[in-house]
């Protein structure tokens, strides 16, 4: 066999193999050194090829296409500097366990350390960000290198899979030529059946401590159940009726797709972020368990809740080695898949008998308190025309078709999507990148995930993070896209203002504003996007359904003021508490701005 023959033969089984095993996308950025991949990647039926120019903004849409899918998507690039602009994603991946498949192509050994352009040291270059690394061996043809080969796929695929899935690397070295020729062979011809079929099982607890954990729950008269976020789409349905089974109160991040679906969400406490600020409320509010699944919550009032919680029994319930207790005050940690313990805990709660338990005092309280904020929040974000950013996400909920996918962009969006969006029957999902919790690469990110999704995609984004993430807009016009880009603009970096940094910092505007006075209508122009700056919320609903049926990417920017913003948002928490201690019938909200 010649090299080339050779080079089609040992890469043609890697990539065949990953079809086999599911991979279905795969993003490519352009260079030498990785052509066997790229080629062969793009001549494979079964694997769809997306180009990228850029690979920081590759490797964010092939994260946006896994976390949509729930699937491994592959991203490849050339040697060198390349390779670490895949990085933050990477990062990203593994913190918020989505199944990033990172291919790199390299030098040979023999141009390692000599000065040979475009090279440096690929071997673990992610560090502990990656679940597997490979180095693989310089290209052979025999049937030992193809059955290598062949595993090598086959668990590189099952390691992005594995609870809680994530990211693997592996890493070709490749000598010149570079270009596969050759005729399939009877090594490498097409199939359906993967070299080595991998099944995995689900965590779960043995029957008797299951048996003993339902008899402890029984026992609860004040427990609390908190769900952060996670997108095992068997898990909400499972928890909402566990918390309706043992009379828990149920708090749900909007990340933890818990507070849309077609099941009963009266259960749903999702207002939690605004009362929890009132002190009173926190001092009364005592459980004496809470049972918490998902990711670290994104609310910090919550956050700030369970840490004060020192007396409490906390139990965390995640799968393998998640550890999500920033505060230090779990006193459980349940290594399990989190639905199979709902459906473990159901079946035998339900044949135990409730001995005539309903809705307690402590639940009513939850309750009362959610359905009072919920009233003074929604009159605070109806009172007026004017357009604001909670009033976006308001405006958001009404005209968000079902089956919609809402992506957030860290710092305020995500946030206030937290605070401001109730629980409802109409399902939706949620996602947002809050592995690393980086305001780099959300547009791309977002952009692979309307890519894979059946419904419209919204993306709510500030503009900092948007200016970071330019060059991801290319993907929208290059694969024609459909997606939404609401553009919250305010000029500089908002979570600031709400810091002690500004009041105390006297080059604030300067170190953490951080004005840039750009206007986005020309990047949307640069890019081949509709563009508009609705003027109120009848426009800006308007905008936003217009955009649903039309074909490629529409943004929307909608103008704030920073300092305006903070004051808005204190406004509304100050009217929640003075609602929550009211004896007297409510006036109508006034959450102006003085």
């Amino acid at each position: 066999m010649t090299q080339a023959s050779v080079l089609r033969t040992f890469v043609d089984a890697f990539v065949d193999e990953l079809a086999r095993c599911g991979l279905q996308h795969a993003c490519i950025c352009p260079g030498s050194r990785s052509t066997p991949l790229a080629v062969l990647l793009h001549h494979h039926p079964a694997i769809k090829v997306w180009m990228h120019l850029d690979e920081r903004a590759a490797a964010y849409f092939a994260l946006g296409q896994a976390k949509a899918s729930r699937q491994p998507v592959a991203v490849l690039g050339t040697s060198g500097t390349a390779t670490l602009n895949f990085a933050p994603a990477v990062a990203e991946a593994f913190y918020a366990h989505v199944p990033l498949l990172i291919l790199t192509a390299d030098r040979p050994p023999e141009l390692q350390e000599v000065g040979a352009p475009q090279t440096i040291d690929q071997s673990r270059l992610y560090g502990r960000h990656v679940k597997r690394c490979v180095e693989m061996p310089l290209p052979e043809g025999g049937p030992v290198a193809v059955g290598y080969v062949r595993t090598t796929a086959s668990r590189a695929m099952a390691a992005c899979r594995a609870e809680p899935a994530g990211p693997v690397h592996v890493n070709f070295p490749f000598r010149e030529p570079l270009i596969p020729i050759g005729q399939e062979d009877a090594a490498t011809q097409r199939g359906t059946a993967p070299y080595v079929t991998v099944t995995q099982g689900l965590q779960a607890l043995r029957p008797p401590d299951v048996t003993m954990l339902a008899a402890q729950l029984r026992g609860v008269q004040r427990g609390l159940i908190v769900c952060g976020p996670q997108d095992d789409p068997d898990f909400p349905g499972a928890v909402v009726q566990l918390s309706k089974e043992l009379q828990f109160p149920l708090l749900a991040d909007v990340l933890s797709q818990v507070r849309r679906g077609t099941y009963d969400t009266s259960y749903v406490i999702d207002s939690y972020d605004a009362f929890l600020r009132d002190s009173q409320t926190v001092r009364d509010l005592v459980p004496d368990l809470i049972l918490r699944f998902g990711a670290t919550p994104v609310s910090k009032p919550l956050q700030l809740y369970l840490q004060r919680l020192t007396a409490s029994r906390q139990m965390l319930i995640a799968p393998a080695d998640d550890w999500h207790d920033p505060a230090l005050v779990a006193t459980d940690r349940l290594q399990v898949a989190p639905h199979a313990l709902c459906e473990a805990l159901l079946t035998i709660l339900e044949k135990t008998p409730r001995q005539g338990i309903t809705a307690s005092a402590w639940r009513r309280e939850w309750e009362r308190l959610n359905a009072q904020t919920r009233a003074a929040l929604k009159e605070c974000l109806s009172e007026s025309p004017a357009l604001s950013e909670p009033k976006v996400f308001a405006d958001l909920d009404a005209v968000l078709p079902p089956g919609a996918t809402l992506f957030a962009g860290n710092s305020m969006p995500v946030r206030d999507l937290d605070s401001f969006l109730a629980a409802a029957g109409r399902p939706a999902r949620f996602l947002a990148n809050r592995g690393a919790s980086g305001i780099d690469g959300v547009v791309s990110t977002a952009l692979g995930v309307s890519s894979v999704s059946p419904g419209p995609c919204v993306l709510v984004i500030g503009d900092l993070s948007l200016y970071h993430d330019m060059n991801g807009l290319l993907a929208a016009k290059q694969h024609g896209v459909q997606a939404t880009i609401v553009l919250l603009h305010n000029d500089g970096g908002g979570i600031f203002s709400f810091l002690p940094q500004a009041e105390a910092v006297e080059s604030f505007e300067y170190l953490f504003g951080t004005p840039h006075g750009l206007d986005f209508r020309h990047a949307a122009q640069l890019y081949d996007l509709d563009y508009c700056e609705p003027g109120d919320s009848r426009a800006f609903r308007t905008a936003l359904e217009k955009s649903f049926h039309t074909s490629g990417a529409t943004m929307i920017a909608v103008h704030t003021n920073r300092t305006a913003n903070a004051r808005l948002h204190r406004n509304i928490w100050q009217i929640v508490s003075q609602r929550l201690h009211s004896t007297t019938p409510p006036e109508p909200a006034s959450c102006a701005s003085p």
